[in-house]
């Protein structure tokens, strides 16, 4: 098994290169060894929904995809990272289904967050429906139907595939330990925990981040994985004071406001919000251009100014090429406010210069840079699949096929960029410190330097261009 490095990690569905793990092996081996040193495997488990998001079981892996030895495989030359699910379990899950069929005699009673148990008169009054940070207009439950013929309502955070988990339950501790080992036990060296800040439920609160009780939970996971010597990131979508909290206390945290502070500063050609950024962020931290989900909007809350935010959302409707603002609408199922669906690549109007000025800035950024699948194609926004589907998010989600791989690595922009990855891979400067040198406002001028060893770049987010001047690769 290979540990995690300060190498680039590759975002990927199982089936999204190539038709399952096998495929992504081969297109891993033959294309992408010296630009790629770890892989974030989206959910492979078998699911009822959200493209593996709603896991029915962590102790295998879904059938068309492979078999836990293609995963063992992977991770002898890259690191890999697995999603766990903390918050919630598929509906159609052996457990919860042990529960519809049980009840109060089924040994998963205390999995699941009982309305009966969790709210005081068994319901919760309209000001504490208020104060949850909630994605739907309306408390977060479903109807449990069980076999008796009776009804009650239990906790459901996302969609009606996705029945939250009651972790603060013994039954809920022993659960989590199991899988989070299930998936150790097969090579993984850091595990994401997602939607981990809405599983910190208390009564009279957001249910959401809740202080103290994330860090013991937060903990109660890192002394699971500590033994494996696997790391745990957590995700969260938020305001980025959080991210700060969760790298005080010694976690990686991702870097989801670095996308639209590039987007404003190659839109308007300034640099002073994103320097601002630069100079305060996490520096133990994973950053992100693109992911499977769309361009986060939320995460640059006074980061950028309001009207800075809503002039370059606006914008990419405008400057981007081939995306719309029906496509973030109830027409395409999307009712995201939080995002855009969009490639990063469309986002900057399908131009190459920006694009990889864009990529060299995040490879110069504190923490270990993730590189979308599509983004590593520099792939345009897929209408086909987003109008077959009528799913937004689709716009960003092509399924790559291998010869259409073998094609797609030719472009010059794939080249180029598969060339900054392999140098920010293997150049001893990314292992030492940042800086910011000064420059005007329409320039970015970053100095990574490790003992004799330095990488600078030359940003113009005028011209879209850089240069990169650094001591000799041994």
């Amino acid at each position: 098994m290979k540990k995690l490095t300060n190498e680039c990690m590759l975002i990927t569905y199982a089936d999204s290169m190539g038709d399952n793990l096998q495929d992504l092996k081969q297109v891993m081996d033959k294309y992408f060894k010296d630009a790629v040193g770890g892989i974030h495997i989206l959910p492979f488990f078998p699911s009822s929904g959200d493209r593996g998001f709603a896991p029915m079981d962590y102790h295998v892996v879904d059938s068309k995809f492979g078999g836990w030895s293609d995963i063992e495989e992977l991770s002898k030359d890259y690191y890999l990272m697995a999603d766990y699910m903390i918050n919630h379990i598929s509906a159609h899950s052996e457990y919860y289904k042990d529960f519809l069929e049980k009840k109060d005699d089924s040994k998963y009673r205390d999995l699941f967050i009982r309305y009966k148990d969790f709210w005081e008169n068994g319901e919760p009054t309209e000001a504490e429906v208020d104060a949850i940070y909630k994605r739907k207009p309306r408390a977060p439950y479903v109807d449990a139907h069980f076999a008796d013929g009776t009804t009650e309502k239990v906790w459901c955070t996302f969609d009606e595939e996705q029945i939250d988990i009651n972790c603060k339950s013994k039954t809920a501790k022993e659960f989590i330990k199991d899988n989070l080992e299930t998936l150790l036990k097969h090579g993984l060296a850091l595990i994401r925990l997602d939607a981990f800040a809405y599983a910190t439920k208390k009564a009279g609160t957001s249910c959401f981040f809740i202080e103290p009780d994330v860090w013991e939970f937060i903990g109660e996971s890192n002394d699971i994985v500590k033994p494996y010597g696997a790391k745990l990131l957590p995700e969260i979508h938020e305001h980025y004071s959080m991210q700060l909290k969760i790298a005080e206390q010694g976690y990686y945290v991702y870097d989801f406001a670095l996308p639209m502070l590039l987007i404003n500063a190659l839109y308007y050609g300034q640099t002073q919000y994103l320097k601002h950024w630069l100079d305060i962020c996490p520096r133990n931290q994973f950053t992100t251009l693109d992911t499977h989900d769309g361009i986060g909007v939320v995460d640059v809350k006074d980061l950028l100014p309001d009207e800075e935010i809503d002039r370059t959302k606006e914008d990419i409707f405008k400057f981007g090429a081939n995306v719309k603002k029906v496509y973030n609408t109830a027409a395409y199922n999307n009712l995201d406010i939080y995002q855009v669906n969009c490639t990063y690549y469309s986002a900057l109007g399908d131009d190459d210069d920006a694009y990889l000025l864009a990529r060299a800035v995040q490879f110069f950024a504190p923490g270990i840079p993730q590189v979308y699948y599509v983004g590593l194609l520099a792939g345009k926004n897929d209408l086909k699949l987003l109008e077959e589907t009528k799913v937004g998010r689709n716009i960003n989600r092509h399924y790559y096929k291998l010869d259409e791989i073998e094609e797609e690595v030719k472009r010059p922009v794939v080249s180029e960029l598969l060339k900054l990855m392999k140098f920010r891979n293997t150049h001893p400067a990314f292992d030492g410190s940042f800086e910011l040198e000064e420059c005007s406002d329409d320039k970015l001028v970053i100095l990574r330097k490790n003992k004799e060893h330095f990488a600078r770049l030359k940003a113009d987010f005028k011209t879209k261009k850089f240069e990169i001047e650094h001591s000799p690769i041994a």
